[in-house]
């Protein structure tokens, strides 16, 4: 009999009932180091004072109206967004996966608008990650997204990661965009390198194309940075935006320059949660605390500290891991055993890891995990991948 939850996951026998920065008590009582962050969600750990104290106000006040008046909360947060980054507009959703497909639209009603209906193909990369939409799944393209979902929305491109010689032959009169994450994290935390996101600026400048930008995973801190292409310097036309922004409320948005979100006028868009005042609220502390260039500053303290440790975890468990990478709170093992292995041995020693393609377990931790944190969790790795060596 089908369970009452429907089985579309493969969940771990865990059951949280409460947390606290970087920790999580089980149903149990057993706690747990949380390197995982709900996959770069929680970033600013669980249970935080001032989210909580914001959430709580803004719950006593309103939570709902919808998008026919005007929500100040939402105006506020998207006041915030276009201090501190290229965009001109903000449209808030509740999901990275609904950021895709208004990302997605955007691009194509831009060039319809400019009299060029027939550009509508988009280039993406082997390995992204863009959500579980139909425009999702079709821009991955993989077979593990796709398999048993045809027919696939048409109009997506899709090339090997890193291959320049195919991206500049694959663009034609029909493109329309490029999308690509700056640091993939559901295909094995592989970063873009700074020279080919500035390579990639160029290129869409020289054809007359835009230039998304998937930062669902790798924004709002997490690499350092209050966004991960602000490292090669560049800015995009399109950036979807989600995970940490919300600091564990549901919450996205998909960022913009006046010029690509030209065709987006009254009545092509819409969502009904999308921009609620307790999301908003929430997101507008969230970017308070992490746009303050000294909490970014002890990002790349705590991420030196952190890739440090693990070099070190490598050096003792060379039958078990072979690298680190990443970059900032967002870095990869690659693993020379099955990742979920690596995971289950750690939940054995009460750490969370969370698994990724290409053999890499993730470690996506709270932003303000501290120093002492740091080292009590690659102890327990250290633990868990002892018993790995010995099996």
């Amino acid at each position: 009999m089908i369970s009452s939850v429907l089985p579309t996951y493969s969940r771990a026998p865990l059951s949280f009932v409460s947390g606290a920065g970087s920790w999580l008590t089980e149903a149990d009582g057993r706690r747990f180091l949380d390197l995982g962050a709900g996959i770069a969600v929680n970033a600013l750990g669980h249970a935080h004072p001032a989210l909580v104290e914001t959430l709580t106000a803004q719950a006593g006040q309103l939570w709902h109206t919808s998008n026919m008046y005007q929500i100040p909360q939402q105006q506020a947060l998207a006041d915030r967004l276009v201090e501190h980054t290229f965009a001109d507009t903000v449209f808030f959703t509740n999901s990275g996966t609904e950021a895709c497909e208004l990302a997605v639209k955007m691009a194509r009603k831009y060039f319809y608008d400019k009299g060029q209906p027939e550009r509508v193909e988009i280039i993406t990369f082997d390995g992204s990650f863009h959500g579980r939409s139909a425009a999702g799944i079709a821009a991955a393209g993989s077979e593990k997204m796709t398999k048993g979902f045809g027919p696939l929305l048409g109009g997506f491109k899709h090339l090997p990661f890193g291959d320049h010689d195919a991206l500049n032959a694959a663009i034609s009169d029909k493109t329309c965009a490029v999308m690509v994450e700056p640091v993939q994290g559901e295909g094995g935390i592989r970063p873009l390198p700074d020279a080919c996101l500035k390579g990639l600026r160029d290129l869409c400048d020289e054809h007359g194309i835009l230039m998304i930008l998937d930062e669902v995973q790798c924004g709002v801190g997490r690499t350092g940075k209050l966004f991960a292409h602000e490292w090669a310097g560049v800015t995009p036309d399109i950036m979807m935006v989600a995970k940490g922004i919300g600091g564990g409320f549901p919450l996205g948005a998909v960022l913009a320059t006046e010029n690509a979100a030209s065709g987006m006028t009254a009545g092509t868009h819409g969502s009904t949660y999308g921009g609620n005042p307790l999301g908003c609220a929430v997101g507008s502390t969230v970017m308070d605390i992490v746009s303050d260039p000294a909490f970014l500053a002890e990002v790349n303290r705590k991420a030196s500290l952190l890739r440090q440790k693990l070099e070190g975890l490598i050096a003792n468990h060379p039958d078990v891991f072979e690298s680190v990478r990443g970059t900032g709170l967002m870095l990869g093992l690659k693993c020379k055993v099955a990742p979920m292995d690596v995971v289950n041995a750690g939940y054995d020693q009460e750490v969370i890891t969370v698994p990724a393609a290409d053999n890499v377990v993730r470690l996506l931790p709270p932003l303000t995990i501290t120093d002492e944190e740091i080292a009590e969790a690659v102890n327990r790795l250290d633990a868990a991948a002892a018993t790995l060596s010995s099996s």
